[in-house]
């Protein structure tokens, strides 16, 4: 099972990290990110998607930016090894409100295959190459990986209030992070981390770079004193009260919209579904239904024929790829489904389709199994913020 450690934590000085912290580097645009830029000086993308300088050197002047901040005091070292509490409060999609716990922490990295960290998804082709360069340059796992743990107990360990050093609000949600260093606590923590397996929620790229980064410093470290070997990761029991999935729909390109159809109508019954707008995945719950979504901004509901999905996933990604498997398409992910429609309405894709969030039942099973959904199946929310808990590697 793998190592799950306490390490000592670059945090911002200030309380109220609305103004400086950021989404996921990679749910961010451009304009997002130069918003976030201007709205502080100091908000984490200067570091964690450089932009001050569009050459090679970015890594570098990120870096310069990052030991900046901590010269002058921006950033601040814990003078211990921690544990960071992050909980969330939101109203989910269906308007009830929802607490979340979960624990940052570093986890060890481990083999392709070797089993105590398990993948949750196929991955898409996908450039590594920019977080392994910011990562060599900054020395830093500067956002977490999600990590959703198969023990049992690990949210009644997080109950209990830790030390408050940080607090976001932004988008509807409250993220709050509270350090824990009482030795017991971060034993006891460890250890049921360490006793079940972990199963890679969001995140898969970034772990699977922290494997490269691992590998090149155990040829050549002589600075690092082998913190390569684990990352920093977010970590939440596998259970449904601390899960909030959201469905990553389907946008297809290379293909004749009215051929696409045909084609899902040989493996789904197809009725009016009217205009597309956001609260037509509530109908899509109820009927059971995906929905193909028009070029006029109309759908077309999609309920699956059963004798025709008789050995396929519970997946409504798994049933498009068996429907689509001899069409020619290319497909892209696109999560919310207002984007969906109006990508498709603009001409920015020959049709799109809703599908309903994966069950936590239907995640579990897949760990249990040991198998991979297909790619883009989950898209897990809220989004940790990047910047109230920064894990140095020097």
């Amino acid at each position: 099972m793998p190592r799950f450690e306490p390490f000592s934590a670059l945090r911002y000085a200030t309380f109220d990290q609305s103004a400086v912290a950021a989404p996921p580097y990679d749910v961010l645009s451009e304009a997002d990110r130069q918003e976030l830029a201007n709205r502080h000086p100091n908000n984490i993308v200067h570091v964690d998607v450089p932009r001050e300088s569009d050459g090679p050197d970015r890594y570098q002047v990120a870096n310069s930016i990052l030991r900046a901040w901590i010269d002058t005091g921006v950033l601040v070292r814990d003078p211990r090894p921690s544990f960071s509490i992050y909980r969330m409060s939101f109203r989910d999609g269906a308007g009830r409100r929802r607490s979340t716990s979960g624990v940052i922490g570093a986890l060890e990295v481990v083999d392709e295959g070797a089993g105590g960290v398990l993948p949750h998804v196929g991955t898409t082709p996908k450039a590594k190459t920019d977080r392994l360069d910011l990562t060599r340059a900054t020395l830093t796992n500067l956002s977490p990986v999600w990590g959703l743990s198969l023990a049992n107990g690990l949210t009644e360990l997080l109950i209990e209030p830790g030390e408050v050093v940080g607090v976001v609000e932004a988008e509807g949600v409250v993220h709050t992070i509270e350090r824990v260093d009482d030795p017991a606590r971060v034993a006891a923590i460890s250890a049921v981390v360490g006793s079940a397996e972990v199963v890679i929620a969001d995140g898969h790229h970034r772990y699977a770079i922290s494997r490269t980064y691992r590998d090149e410093r155990r040829s050549v470290d002589t600075s690092t004193g082998g913190s390569a070997e684990l990352t920093m990761t977010y970590i939440g029991e596998l259970i449904e009260e601390q899960l909030s999935v959201d469905a990553i729909h389907r946008l297809y390109t290379d293909t004749d919209p009215a051929k696409l159809l045909e084609a899902l109508e040989r493996f789904f019954e197809t009725s009016p579904a009217g205009p597309v707008e956001a609260s037509i995945t509530h109908d899509m719950r109820d009927r059971g239904a995906l929905v193909f979504v028009n070029a006029d901004g109309t759908g077309t509901y999609l309920s699956p024929r059963s004798d025709k999905f008789a050995d396929v996933r519970d997946l409504d990604g798994a049933r498009l790829e068996h429907a689509l498997a001899d069409v020619d398409h290319e497909v892209s992910y696109q999560h919310g489904v207002d984007l969906v429609r109006d990508i498709v309405t603009s001409g920015g894709a020959a049709a799109g389709v809703l599908i309903r969030p994966v069950t936590v039942r239907e995640i579990q099973r897949t760990a249990d199994e040991g198998l991979l959904m297909p790619p883009k199946s989950t898209f897990f929310t809220p989004k940790l913020r990047t910047g109230p808990v920064i894990r140095p590697l020097d």
